[in-house]
């Protein structure tokens, strides 16, 4: 995957030099950008920002805030190269949450890795959910071949919602986002409260979840995390809705459906000592007793405990 490099400057000094230094990276795109046509960098959300100081015409921190400010880049990471070697004007910049601060004259080679660097800290950034800030599925991954490596007692729970599709018919897909970060909440607060030591939440995608804990015990684990989302989900619906306890939603053919309300399905792996080899193996069991939970009405949990 490219990444796109914004090089901010105003006489276009920095885009040769770049351009040479990464030559040999194909992976790379410097592009050069006017200080005073921000909005064309910002709103192509690029993969990172560098701000030529000695060679734009305003205020560099006046210039930070604009890129912190905007919604899309709040994230984004910006090197800014200057000569000024006010320690002052250093920390001033660096308080706008500006990743680097590169005193010129520049090291190229320091250059270079501080640039590779980002880059791989953004490939790793991309493994986790933008919207939960949970780990993703390589983390979740890692985590289950440790504990299996190290032949550790432990439990997974796989956590997902039901009738969420109907929701997001009904309601929205930014409303659905707003469940999915509820879920994810829930989650983290109950298993942080519960076993604040050795545990782990991962975010698989969509309105699927896991945590792995240390521990073959998770009955009350899986009612803090029913009991805590039964008690709040109804905040996501209309009065109406919940007085109906149903939704209602046309089918392809335009007939009226109805759905019970969103509920939390937990399906729970024991993985004694040397049970399972491998993950797929977790994750088949997984599959069959999350079945388990969602064939129940309403919030539900199930546990496999087979040796």
């Amino acid at each position: 995957m490219v990444q796109e490099v914004y090089i901010i400057d105003d006489d276009d000094s920095s885009i040769l030099v770049f351009q040479e230094l990464f030559k040999n990276d194909k992976e790379y795109k410097f592009i050069s950008v006017k200080s005073h046509m921000i909005e064309i960098a910002l709103k192509n959300i690029p993969a990172m920002i560098i701000i030529n100081e000695d060679a734009i015409e305003v205020d560099t921190i006046e210039l930070c805030k604009r890129i912190r400010n905007d919604e899309d880049n709040t994230i984004t990471p910006v090197i800014v190269v200057s000569s000024n070697d006010s320690s002052e004007h250093r920390k001033n910049i660096l308080q706008e949450s500006i990743e680097y601060y590169i005193k010129k004259p520049v090291n190229e080679v320091y250059l270079y890795y501080t640039i590779k660097n980002l880059g791989r800290l953004l490939t790793i950034n991309r493994r986790i959910s933008p919207l939960t800030g949970l780990p993703g599925n390589v983390q979740i991954h890692a985590e289950l071949r440790k504990r299996l490596l190290n032949k550790e007692a432990f439990s997974v729970l796989y956590v997902d919602l039901d009738n969420f599709k109907a929701y997001n018919d009904v309601y929205g897909f930014l409303k659905g986002d707003e469940i999915i970060k509820f879920t994810a909440d829930t989650i983290l607060k109950c298993v942080h409260k519960a076993i604040p030591e050795g545990s782990f939440v991962g975010h698989i995608g969509g309105d699927d979840f896991v945590a792995v804990v240390p521990t073959i015990h998770c009955d009350k684990l899986c009612q803090e995390i029913i009991s805590d989302f039964d008690a709040k989900v109804l905040e996501f619906f209309t009065p109406e809705d919940i007085e109906r306890g149903y939704l209602e939603v046309a089918n392809r053919k335009g007939i009226i459906e109805q759905f019970p309300l969103t509920s939390v399905s937990i399906g729970v792996v024991v993985a004694d000592v040397n049970r399972f080899y491998n993950m797929l193996e977790i994750g088949e069991i997984g599959a069959q007793v999350k079945h388990a939970a969602k064939s129940v009405y309403g919030s539900s949990y199930s546990i496999d405990r087979r040796n």
